[in-house]
């Protein structure tokens, strides 16, 4: 019985089996015999190997395989093996390219939505660029409108199209910009959508049932002295079938203010991971979860070493990030990769 129970609380946890089934299922105990569910935490792993440190890098699964993509200056696609716990190196990409929220899509990975060059006034890249881990190749694919260049974009891939929202066109200088695009990979064409409530660079989008929720991020402006304190609290949700906007309301913000940060789902979790502010000299380390279902957000165990600028990988039930830099701003680059799972 008690065995049971577990489950089933566990599977309320994950988003897994619906509400009626919990119901029709669970036990009739007091609250001293319901058994507590395991905790999850992140580790550190022991690698065979190691990769190159990097930051403002990407990181992406594909047919079981994790690969560590770009990041400030021109470093070869790491590759790492969660089989096996090893790195391996591949090629280098054709040009330096970095803030980019790279997908995958029919075996390849797609970087849109990048920058390249050196701070502050880093430029947009004209086109996609594309890395096939199949033959260690990297290519270059479809231009991107002039008009809708941007970098440090949110991406994410439904169906055979990739819908690129925020970003900012001058590097870290100027022109924050709500905007959202849809590329399709099988033609190669740009559609406009509606535009975000507002504008947001150094954030991930991540998507589950149809919805995309942008969290984090900042309006970034080194031309006026105040990057860090350029935060965005409000969470904004943009509906994929009626291409239109939503955001939470208030009393939903993000809890801890932050940019640079990592998010991906877990069941009906929206976890924002780690990232950078003004309040501290040190990446952050914390981890915050958003649950889609009571609509609240609580604190979950925090990463070993605090990090921003990097991606996170959901895989076999457990979350995987690597890279990224140890403080606000560039230094130190980190190359170590943490796992989140049950203990």
């Amino acid at each position: 019985m008690r065995m049971k129970q577990y489950l089933i609380r566990a599977a309320l946890i994950s988003g897994v089996f619906t509400l009626q089934f919990c119901a029709e299922n669970k036990p009739e105990e007091s609250e001293q015999d319901q058994e507590i569910p395991k905790e999850k935490s992140w580790e550190i792993l022991e690698c065979e190997g190691s990769p190159n440190a990097r930051h403002e890098n990407s990181f992406v699964e594909v047919n079981d395989k994790f690969y560590l993509l770009g990041g400030r200056g021109i470093k070869p696609v790491d590759i790492f093996d969660p089989a096996s716990n090893s790195w391996t190196s591949g090629a280098e990409p054709p040009m330096e390219v970095h803030h980019f929220q790279a997908v995958a899509y029919a075996g390849k990975i797609y970087i849109i939505g990048a920058m390249t060059g050196k701070y502050p006034r880093e430029t947009p890249v004209e086109r996609i660029m594309i890395y096939d881990p199949a033959n260690d190749a990297w290519e270059m694919g479809d231009t991107i409108p002039e008009e809708r260049r941007r970098g440090s974009a949110g991406v994410i891939v439904t169906g055979d199209k990739a819908i690129v929202l925020s970003g900012i066109i001058d590097g870290h200088w100027e022109g924050h910009v709500p905007w959202t695009d849809q590329y399709d990979f099988s033609t190669g064409e740009w559609t406009v959508l509606a535009d975000a409530p507002r504008p947001r660079d150094h954030f991930h989008a991540a998507m589950n049932e149809g919805k995309i929720y942008c969290a984090g991020g900042r309006n970034s402006s080194a031309k006026t002295g105040d990057t860090f304190e350029l935060t965005i609290p409000e969470v904004d949700i943009y509906d994929i079938a009626d291409n239109s906007w939503t955001s939470l309301p208030e009393g939903q913000h993000l809890p801890t203010e932050r940019a640079g940060t990592s998010s991906a789902f877990l069941g009906q979790q929206l976890l924002i991971i780690g990232g950078e502010s003004a309040s501290q000299e040190a990446a952050h380390s914390e981890v915050e979860a958003y649950h889609t279902g009571n609509q609240t957000w609580e604190s979950l165990d925090p990463l070993v070493r605090g990090r921003h600028g990097s991606q996170a990988i959901v895989y076999n039930g457990a979350i995987y990030i690597a890279a990224g830099s140890g403080n606000r701003g560039g230094s130190p680059e980190l190359n170590t990769i943490e796992r989140y799972a049950e203990e």
